[in-house]
């Protein structure tokens, strides 16, 4: 038995997805932007996609630019609203310490541009206070950028309330939306924001394809020059299979969302319940509502995630770690150490995150196999304390 519960790092394409693809790239292979039948043919597929697009997240077609994906729609929303700003004098950024490092190390790189940078900190739940951002706005501040959902945790931030806050003093806001679209409503005009980034690969798409919301009126300057495609937003010719593979991905989602989001949220609590009460010494990390219905993280006392996750391979569980190995030097989750999560903690997470392939007989088997791995990676490594 192979189970994978590792959604959040990317999500096997639906079949309808691959057979668009299939299809597209067999049928339409013309170039989007040219005047002919065969681009013609191929402008359709991509403005049908945009509109799958825009209706995910109650917005216009002709606000959706397509990306490379959402590490791109980041920096695209950042750094273009940055450099069109910067002739106003605006040149403070705002974010969150838990920020996906697609924006957290932009902004750092803005910063070496001479652009001020303030990193908020979040609470032990993982969310950031609306009151820590209306502190640090100031008259220069250009832009604020709070991701709506944690990769790790899950745990949902107050966009709107920020929002609201950012626009009182005319700063731009930017919501990193990747873990939220597909798995929940997203009505950009109820969030309030001017910017949003989503990746396909997240919610049943292809890789390699992702699209930033833009809204109406709001200036951004070309993250990548070249040509005139995407409203010369974006240069580049058009991936015309992936972006069709993220419409129909967009589409399937909307329609599944109203009876999948609580089928999943119903899964996660039963694992997240079954594991806390099965194997002593495990907690949940990060708040329990809002979050997406997917996700839990959750810390096992003495033991090291990275055996963990290795133990749970060999029994055929796919998880991710909330730390991560780098040159040898075990490396505690940014986002765990910004909660202030003590250290022992945020090397033992491990992140379950489901999707549509589950099932409770997966989730039952998950329960069934982790307190024994426990006990045998406690015994092998008794010396770990908190």
């Amino acid at each position: 038995m192979r189970i994978y519960l590792d959604h959040n790092a990317t999500t096997p394409p639906a079949p309808a997805v691959v057979d668009q693809i299939a299809r597209v790239s067999r049928d339409f292979w013309g170039n989007a932007s040219s005047v002919h039948h065969f681009g013609q043919q191929a402008k359709a597929v991509v403005d049908d996609a945009r509109a799958q697009v825009a209706e995910l997240l109650g917005a216009a077609a002709a606000e959706i630019v397509f990306t490379a994906g959402g590490t791109e729609a980041d920096n695209a929303a950042l750094r273009g609203a940055a450099e069109a700003l910067e002739p106003t004098g605006r040149r403070h950024l705002i974010t969150t310490a838990i920020e996906h490092e697609a924006v957290l190390n932009t902004v750092r790189a803005l910063a070496k541009r001479g652009w001020r940078v303030t990193i908020l900190p979040v609470d032990r739940s993982g969310v950031v206070s609306v009151d820590a951002v209306v502190e640090a706005l100031s008259d220069d501040t250009a832009l604020v950028s709070v991701m709506h959902a944690n990769n790790e945790i899950g745990t949902l931030q107050p966009i709107a309330a920020i929002a609201d806050a950012a626009h009182a003093k005319g700063a731009l806001v930017h919501t990193d939306a990747v873990q939220t679209a597909g798995k929940i409503p997203l009505d950009v005009r109820r969030l309030g924001v001017d910017l949003l980034s989503l990746s396909a690969h997240k919610f049943y798409g292809p890789k390699g394809v992702g699209a930033l919301w833009v809204k109406r009126g709001v200036r951004l300057a070309p993250f990548l020059t070249g040509g005139r495609q995407e409203r010369s937003r974006r240069a580049g010719t058009e991936n015309v299979p992936a972006i069709a593979g993220l419409g129909t991905a967009a589409s399937l989602t909307r329609q599944s969302m109203a009876s999948e989001a609580p089928r999943l949220e119903a899964l996660r609590d039963h694992l997240e319940e079954g594991i806390i009460a099965a194997v002593p010494g495990a907690e949940r990390n990060g708040a329990a509502q809002p979050r997406v219905p997917n996700t839990t993280n959750i810390s096992v006392e003495r033991v090291e995630a990275e055996s963990l996750l290795i133990g749970l391979d060999l029994e055929g569980v796919a998880v991710s770690s909330g730390s991560a190995c780098s040159s040898g030097t075990l490396e505690p989750s940014h986002v765990l150490k910004a909660m202030g999560l003590p250290h022992a903690r945020t090397l033992g997470s491990i992140r379950f995150s489901l999707g549509a392939s589950n099932t409770t007989a997966e989730i039952d088997h998950v329960i069934a196999v982790l307190p024994a791995l426990v006990e045998k990676l406690r015994n092998l490594a008794p010396t770990l304390r908190r």
